[in-house]
């Protein structure tokens, strides 16, 4: 079987640019929050945090005070970063 490799170089412009910066930023801090909130559960309850779980705390976190800049980004990377945070959070 024969493999070809093809190379891609993309070329965004300045606001997919600011999009993607968005982007990524909040899901760093929701994997922040969500890891915090991971840790603290299992510490208190022994149990791990499902990714369901995950997703209603981050409803509640989204509409706090100082969250409503997480509305920038898309609900769809935000819930598969939580679905990533909570495989990562099981294996280790």
């Amino acid at each position: 079987m024969l493999h070809k490799a093809i190379q891609v170089r993309l070329y965004p412009t300045q606001n997919q640019q600011i999009q993607v910066v968005a982007t990524f930023g909040c899901a760093r801090c929701w994997w922040n929050s969500g890891l915090n909130k991971s840790i603290e559960v299992y510490k208190t309850t022994r149990k791990r945090l499902g990714c369901f779980r995950l997703n209603t705390l981050f409803l509640d976190f989204k509409k706090s005070d100082g969250s409503a800049w997480l509305d920038e980004c898309y609900s769809q990377f935000l819930s598969a970063n939580a679905l990533t945070l909570t495989a990562a959070y099981n294996f280790f």
